[in-house]
């Protein structure tokens, strides 16, 4: 579902901050209705937990169109 890239989009071991095997930010079962994240964008959706780096992931969630 997520990988580590670079700003361009590119899969590097560079923009990999832990070492997960291929990259691997993020991932979701066969019915692709549970994800599970390395990186914690809840830690950074509101300025008074010092970022919004987080929030458009959420934001992206309101309004995303599931398949069925």
């Amino acid at each position: 579902v997520f990988r580590y890239t670079t700003p361009e989009g590119r899969v590097t071991a560079e923009a990999n901050p832990n070492g997960a095997l291929e990259n691997i930010a993020g991932i979701c079962n066969a019915g692709r209705n549970v994800v599970g994240l390395m990186p914690h964008p809840e830690r950074a959706a509101e300025p008074l937990l010092g970022s919004e780096d987080g929030r458009p992931l959420f934001e992206s969630m309101l309004t995303a169109t599931i398949p069925r």
